[in-house]
């Protein structure tokens, strides 16, 4: 009788004979043809927003000798806004025509996200092989975040990469790499700067050097070769601080799209000021030992107040809470809970919600959806920890932690390391599948008969 080539029946369908296989079978084709979906034709298509065209403009003026922050501020057209040192690193982009540029640099992004992805499977003890693996890659690349970074081409990818590997150096106590990963980042975009606190109360101070010190250096290099660098002080600088009206989902933002008081718009960024420093003392009091939490909870605090509090927020800067996101799995995680992901689904979603018969509702349900989602994810996570807190102090037990009681070893005698074992039934009934398992896989394959003896 033939038989197929071993390499050849690797590639033969199997038929699932559990609940987490029948999830790896289902899921990974959909998550496959949903990056390649993304990549391909996403990346590559016309779309209105291109964020991709100043940045090619201004390398090529770079490398040419011409002025670069030229803008006009009066368009709502994207605008070229990274600085000297940025300008330095992204300058070869310009050496290869504009659209075989781009196609290139969304590669560079998808390989940074996928790259991401891997680390942070890794980070959090999820096998490759199991149904975890392709559910968080095609709940990445069905977001509005990687989509649009895809579709508009902005460095969005390289920047969450950059966040994983310095989490990860972080963890690893390689500080100077982790210093040099922060540094290259804020060079380009200085998106993670926030998270430097992190590296601050961890007392990891050799972070700081490389960190800074690349930035300067570079800016340094930059500003000689640069046409117009006073420019990017006195016009491009101020115009990226100020809140603008448009494509802005920061409170400021918001309130200026309303015309909201500055009062009320200023009390607003203080109340979210405060939940931020309540979240991160309580975080830093009770979760500092705990690391991966600790960071990674911190991490989405401090991005979230960025996003919510500074001058401008986007709807894709949200990919750099996948490390946050990532805690669910964890058991003390505070995203446990429906509103945490009712908040998610706010500002992940590709969905739009413009009404056709009620376009100012539309409008205002469309653009208000991410700030409340932001605002509400951080607004859960100061509650939760509040409430722990509070449930821990009433219960006389802040002396070892806020965890909730049914994480404690007295509440689950499992990770007691003397727990008694149970007295041993005569005749043990088969265990209970768990919900990850088929339940006709937990039976024997054969039956005993009233003797005892397996037919």
């Amino acid at each position: 009788m033939y038989r197929a080539p071993v390499f050849l029946r690797q590639l033969e369908p199997r038929t699932a004979r559990t609940t987490s296989e029948v999830l790896n079978f289902a899921l990974w084709p959909f998550a496959v043809m949903t990056v390649l979906h993304q990549v391909i034709v996403k990346a590559t298509n016309f779309n209105i927003t291109d964020d991709f065209a100043p940045v090619y403009k201004a390398s090529l003026a770079f490398l040419n000798g011409r002025p670069i922050y030229a803008e006009n501020f009066d368009l709502v057209d994207p605008h070229y806004l990274y600085p000297p040192s940025g300008t330095l690193l992204i300058a070869p982009l310009a050496i290869i025509d504009p659209e075989r540029s781009k196609w290139c640099f969304d590669s560079l992004n998808a390989i940074a996200m996928l790259i991401a992805w891997l680390l942070l499977l890794k980070l959090f003890k999820l096998s490759i092989k199991s149904y975890a693996a392709p559910l968080t890659l095609l709940l990445m690349f069905s977001s509005e975040t990687v989509i649009n970074t895809l579709a508009f081409g902005n460095v969005n990818g390289c920047i969450l990469l950059a966040e994983v590997l310095f989490i990860a150096l972080l963890l690893s106590r390689r500080e100077w790499w982790a210093g040099v990963v922060m540094g290259l980042s804020i060079a380009v975009k200085p998106t993670l700067a926030p998270m430097l606190l992190i590296p601050l109360m961890r007392r990891q101070w050799k972070v700081f050097v490389p960190a800074i010190g690349i930035p300067v250096v570079l800016t340094a290099i930059a500003l000689p070769l640069i046409k117009d660098p006073m420019d990017y002080l006195n016009r491009t600088m101020p115009y990226s601080i100020q809140a603008r009206d448009y494509f802005n989902s920061s409170i400021p933002g918001i309130s200026a799209y309303l015309g909201l008081p500055s009062l009320l718009t200023w009390g607003i960024r203080i109340g979210m000021g405060v939940l931020v420093l309540v979240s991160l003392w309580l975080l830093y009091r009770y979760y500092r030992n705990d690391e991966l939490f600790f960071i990674c909870t911190s991490s989405g605090v401090l991005l979230l107040a960025e996003f919510l509090i500074s001058g401008l927020g986007q709807q894709y800067y949200s990919m750099l809470l996948f490390p946050f996101l990532m805690t669910v799995v964890l058991r003390n995680s505070v995203l446990r809970n429906w509103p945490a992901w009712l908040a998610i689904f706010g500002f992940t979603t590709f969905d739009k919600w413009l009404l056709d018969h009620w376009q100012s509702i539309g409008r205002d349900l469309e653009y208000l959806r991410i700030t409340f989602g932001w605002a509400l994810l951080l607004f859960v996570t100061f509650c939760v920890l509040g409430d722990r807190y509070l449930a821990a102090r009433r219960e006389g037990r802040l002396d070892s932690g806020i965890d909730p009681t049914f994480l404690l070893p007295e509440h689950n005698p499992a990770t007691l390391p003397d727990a008694p074992r149970p007295p041993r039934s005569p005749a043990p009934s088969a265990p209970a599948p768990t919900d990850l398992a088929d339940p006709d896989d937990e039976q024997p394959t054969t039956a005993p008969n009233e003797a005892g003896v397996l037919r």
